[in-house]
Protein backbone atom coordinates (compact mmCIF):
# COMPACT_ATOMS: atom_id res chain seq x y z
CA UNK A 1 0.00 0.00 0.00
CA UNK A 2 2.98 2.34 0.33
CA UNK A 3 3.09 3.42 -3.31
CA UNK A 4 -0.56 4.47 -3.15
CA UNK A 5 0.33 6.79 -0.28
CA UNK A 6 3.10 8.68 -2.08
CA UNK A 7 1.69 11.88 -3.48
CA UNK A 8 2.59 15.54 -3.87
CA UNK A 9 1.98 17.31 -0.55
CA UNK A 10 3.89 20.59 -0.79
CA UNK A 11 4.48 22.43 2.45
CA UNK A 12 4.36 19.44 4.81
CA UNK A 13 6.72 19.89 7.75
CA UNK A 14 9.31 17.14 8.11
CA UNK A 15 7.31 14.61 10.19
CA UNK A 16 10.35 13.55 12.18
CA UNK A 17 10.69 17.13 13.41
CA UNK A 18 7.00 17.53 14.17
CA UNK A 19 6.51 15.16 17.10
CA UNK A 20 4.57 17.11 19.69
CA UNK A 21 3.15 19.56 17.13
CA UNK A 22 0.49 19.35 14.49
CA UNK A 23 1.69 18.10 11.11
CA UNK A 24 -0.15 20.39 8.72
CA UNK A 25 -0.22 21.32 5.09
CA UNK A 26 0.51 24.97 4.48
CA UNK A 27 -1.14 25.05 1.08
CA UNK A 28 -4.91 24.95 1.19
CA UNK A 29 -5.07 23.23 -2.20
CA UNK A 30 -2.52 20.54 -1.36
CA UNK A 31 -4.11 17.09 -1.77
CA UNK A 32 -4.46 14.81 1.22
CA UNK A 33 -3.11 11.31 0.64
CA UNK A 34 -5.79 8.76 -0.21
CA UNK A 35 -4.31 6.48 2.45
CA UNK A 36 -4.76 9.21 5.03
CA UNK A 37 -8.31 10.16 4.07
CA UNK A 38 -9.87 8.04 1.31
CA UNK A 39 -12.35 9.77 -0.99
CA UNK A 40 -14.20 8.89 -4.17
CA UNK A 41 -13.69 5.82 -6.34
CA UNK A 42 -9.94 5.74 -5.70
CA UNK A 43 -10.56 5.91 -1.98
CA UNK A 44 -12.97 2.98 -2.19
CA UNK A 45 -10.31 0.97 -4.03
CA UNK A 46 -7.69 1.90 -1.41
CA UNK A 47 -10.04 0.77 1.37
CA UNK A 48 -10.62 -2.56 -0.37
CA UNK A 49 -6.86 -3.05 -0.69
CA UNK A 50 -6.34 -2.08 2.96
CA UNK A 51 -8.79 -4.74 4.10
CA UNK A 52 -6.92 -7.36 2.10
CA UNK A 53 -3.34 -6.29 2.83
CA UNK A 54 -3.67 -5.52 6.55
CA UNK A 55 -5.44 -8.70 7.68
CA UNK A 56 -2.29 -10.68 8.54
CA UNK A 57 -0.77 -7.66 10.29
CA UNK A 58 -3.95 -7.18 12.30
CA UNK A 59 -4.14 -10.83 13.32
CA UNK A 60 -0.48 -10.76 14.41
CA UNK A 61 -0.96 -7.63 16.50
CA UNK A 62 -4.18 -8.68 18.18
CA UNK A 63 -2.59 -11.92 19.33
CA UNK A 64 -0.60 -9.86 21.82
CA UNK A 65 -3.58 -8.58 23.79
CA UNK A 66 -6.33 -10.43 25.63
CA UNK A 67 -10.03 -9.72 25.15
CA UNK A 68 -13.17 -10.73 27.00
CA UNK A 69 -16.88 -10.90 26.27
CA UNK A 70 -17.43 -7.93 28.58
CA UNK A 71 -15.14 -5.62 26.60
CA UNK A 72 -16.39 -2.45 24.97
CA UNK A 73 -13.91 -1.82 22.16
CA UNK A 74 -13.14 1.15 19.92
CA UNK A 75 -11.22 0.90 16.64
CA UNK A 76 -9.71 4.29 15.75
CA UNK A 77 -9.20 4.92 12.05
CA UNK A 78 -11.43 1.98 11.15
CA UNK A 79 -10.85 2.36 7.40
CA UNK A 80 -12.56 -0.40 5.44
CA UNK A 81 -13.93 -2.10 8.55
CA UNK A 82 -11.94 -5.34 8.53
CA UNK A 83 -10.49 -4.86 12.02
CA UNK A 84 -13.98 -4.17 13.37
CA UNK A 85 -15.22 -7.36 11.72
CA UNK A 86 -12.35 -9.34 13.26
CA UNK A 87 -12.91 -7.88 16.73
CA UNK A 88 -16.67 -8.41 16.63
CA UNK A 89 -16.37 -12.01 15.44
CA UNK A 90 -13.36 -13.33 17.35
CA UNK A 91 -14.31 -12.74 20.97
CA UNK A 92 -17.94 -11.62 20.78
CA UNK A 93 -17.31 -8.54 22.94
CA UNK A 94 -20.11 -6.51 24.48
CA UNK A 95 -19.86 -4.00 21.62
CA UNK A 96 -17.37 -2.73 19.05
CA UNK A 97 -17.30 0.89 17.94
CA UNK A 98 -15.42 2.35 15.02
CA UNK A 99 -14.48 5.92 14.21
CA UNK A 100 -12.88 7.48 11.13
CA UNK A 101 -12.55 11.02 9.79
CA UNK A 102 -13.28 9.87 6.23
CA UNK A 103 -16.93 9.61 5.17
CA UNK A 104 -15.85 7.04 2.57
CA UNK A 105 -14.25 4.93 5.30
CA UNK A 106 -17.32 5.12 7.54
CA UNK A 107 -19.51 4.00 4.64
CA UNK A 108 -17.16 1.14 3.76
CA UNK A 109 -16.98 0.00 7.39
CA UNK A 110 -20.75 0.04 7.63
CA UNK A 111 -21.07 -2.07 4.48
CA UNK A 112 -18.46 -4.52 5.79
CA UNK A 113 -20.27 -4.94 9.13
CA UNK A 114 -23.91 -4.47 8.18
CA UNK A 115 -25.06 -7.65 9.94
CA UNK A 116 -23.34 -6.81 13.22
CA UNK A 117 -24.65 -3.24 13.04
CA UNK A 118 -28.21 -4.47 12.57
CA UNK A 119 -27.71 -6.82 15.53
CA UNK A 120 -26.59 -3.91 17.70
CA UNK A 121 -23.08 -5.30 18.24
CA UNK A 122 -21.24 -2.69 16.13
CA UNK A 123 -21.60 1.09 15.79
CA UNK A 124 -19.49 3.28 13.51
CA UNK A 125 -19.17 7.06 13.74
CA UNK A 126 -17.61 9.87 11.76
CA UNK A 127 -15.03 11.72 13.84
CA UNK A 128 -11.41 12.64 14.45
CA UNK A 129 -8.90 10.99 16.75
CA UNK A 130 -8.13 14.50 18.00
CA UNK A 131 -11.72 14.98 19.19
CA UNK A 132 -13.34 11.60 19.67
CA UNK A 133 -17.17 11.66 19.70
CA UNK A 134 -17.40 9.67 22.92
CA UNK A 135 -17.73 10.38 26.63
CA UNK A 136 -14.91 9.92 29.12
CA UNK A 137 -13.96 6.47 30.35
CA UNK A 138 -16.20 4.12 28.38
CA UNK A 139 -13.83 1.73 26.53
CA UNK A 140 -11.98 -1.32 27.82
CA UNK A 141 -9.80 -1.52 24.72
CA UNK A 142 -8.87 0.85 21.90
CA UNK A 143 -7.20 -0.48 18.76
CA UNK A 144 -5.41 1.48 16.04
CA UNK A 145 -4.15 -0.50 13.05
CA UNK A 146 -1.89 1.21 10.51
CA UNK A 147 -3.35 4.59 11.40
CA UNK A 148 -1.27 6.40 14.06
CA UNK A 149 1.32 7.29 11.39
CA UNK A 150 -1.30 9.70 9.99
CA UNK A 151 -2.56 11.32 13.19
CA UNK A 152 -2.29 15.13 13.16
CA UNK A 153 -1.00 15.47 16.74
CA UNK A 154 0.41 12.20 18.02
CA UNK A 155 1.04 13.18 21.67
CA UNK A 156 -2.29 14.99 21.99
CA UNK A 157 -4.18 12.24 20.20
CA UNK A 158 -2.69 9.61 22.51
CA UNK A 159 -4.04 11.62 25.47
CA UNK A 160 -7.44 11.94 23.78
CA UNK A 161 -7.61 8.16 23.50
CA UNK A 162 -6.64 7.86 27.16
CA UNK A 163 -9.56 10.13 27.97
CA UNK A 164 -12.12 7.68 26.54
CA UNK A 165 -10.52 4.61 28.10
CA UNK A 166 -11.83 3.25 31.38
CA UNK A 167 -9.35 3.21 34.27
CA UNK A 168 -7.26 0.14 33.54
CA UNK A 169 -8.29 0.18 29.87
CA UNK A 170 -5.73 -0.61 27.20
CA UNK A 171 -4.55 0.89 23.92
CA UNK A 172 -2.84 -1.14 21.20
CA UNK A 173 -1.31 0.38 18.07
CA UNK A 174 -0.17 -1.83 15.21
CA UNK A 175 1.80 -0.83 12.11
CA UNK A 176 3.68 -2.43 9.24
CA UNK A 177 6.33 0.33 9.13
CA UNK A 178 8.45 2.16 11.67
CA UNK A 179 11.63 4.17 11.60
CA UNK A 180 14.72 2.01 11.65
CA UNK A 181 13.06 -1.24 10.58
CA UNK A 182 15.28 -3.21 8.21
CA UNK A 183 12.70 -3.81 5.46
CA UNK A 184 12.21 -2.31 2.03
CA UNK A 185 8.72 -1.12 2.96
CA UNK A 186 9.96 0.84 5.97
CA UNK A 187 12.91 2.27 4.07
CA UNK A 188 10.59 3.50 1.33
CA UNK A 189 8.22 4.93 3.93
CA UNK A 190 11.09 6.88 5.49
CA UNK A 191 12.27 8.08 2.08
CA UNK A 192 8.85 9.44 1.11
CA UNK A 193 7.64 10.55 4.55
CA UNK A 194 8.05 14.21 3.69
CA UNK A 195 5.74 13.80 0.72
CA UNK A 196 3.12 11.55 2.29
CA UNK A 197 2.90 13.23 5.70
CA UNK A 198 3.51 9.99 7.59
CA UNK A 199 5.03 10.39 11.06
CA UNK A 200 7.47 7.51 11.54
CA UNK A 201 8.94 6.73 14.97
CA UNK A 202 11.64 4.40 16.17
CA UNK A 203 10.80 1.64 18.63
CA UNK A 204 12.14 3.75 21.51
CA UNK A 205 10.10 6.75 20.34
CA UNK A 206 6.98 4.58 20.32
CA UNK A 207 7.65 3.62 23.93
CA UNK A 208 8.14 7.25 24.91
CA UNK A 209 4.95 8.20 23.06
CA UNK A 210 2.97 5.94 25.41
CA UNK A 211 4.72 6.91 28.63
CA UNK A 212 4.65 10.64 27.93
CA UNK A 213 0.87 10.41 27.37
CA UNK A 214 0.38 8.81 30.80
CA UNK A 215 0.15 5.10 29.92
CA UNK A 216 1.67 2.45 32.16
CA UNK A 217 2.72 -1.19 31.65
CA UNK A 218 3.96 -0.20 28.19
CA UNK A 219 5.10 -3.06 25.97
CA UNK A 220 6.55 -3.14 22.47
CA UNK A 221 6.71 -6.15 20.16
CA UNK A 222 8.66 -6.10 16.92
CA UNK A 223 8.49 -8.59 14.06
CA UNK A 224 11.96 -7.95 12.68
CA UNK A 225 11.63 -10.08 9.56
CA UNK A 226 8.56 -8.20 8.36
CA UNK A 227 9.25 -4.83 9.96
CA UNK A 228 6.00 -4.83 11.95
CA UNK A 229 5.57 -3.15 15.32
CA UNK A 230 2.94 -3.39 18.05
CA UNK A 231 2.76 -1.05 21.03
CA UNK A 232 0.54 -1.53 24.08
CA UNK A 233 -0.17 0.51 27.17
CA UNK A 234 -2.70 0.72 29.98
CA UNK A 235 -4.51 3.72 31.45
CA UNK A 236 -3.70 3.77 35.19
CA UNK A 237 -6.46 2.46 37.38
CA UNK A 238 -7.98 4.76 39.97
CA UNK A 239 -6.68 2.46 42.69
CA UNK A 240 -3.02 2.91 41.80
CA UNK A 241 -3.14 6.64 41.29
CA UNK A 242 0.33 6.32 39.81
CA UNK A 243 -0.09 8.86 37.02
CA UNK A 244 -2.08 12.10 37.34
CA UNK A 245 -4.56 13.19 34.70
CA UNK A 246 -2.47 15.05 32.14
CA UNK A 247 -5.48 16.59 30.38
CA UNK A 248 -5.30 17.67 26.77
Amino acid sequence: MLTACVGRTDGIRDPLDSLGRNTTMTGGSAPVSQCQKPTGWLGRFILWRMNASHSKLTDWGLRHISRTKQDVILDVGCGGGETIRTLAASSMPAKVYGVDHSEESVAASCRKNVGAIEAGRVEIKLGSVSRLPFADGIFDLVTAVETHIWWPDLPGDMREIRRVLKPGGRLIIIAEVYKGANTMTSRLAEQYAGRTGMVLLTADEHRRLFTDAGYVEVQLVEEDRKGWICGMGRKPSMATGSVPDLGR
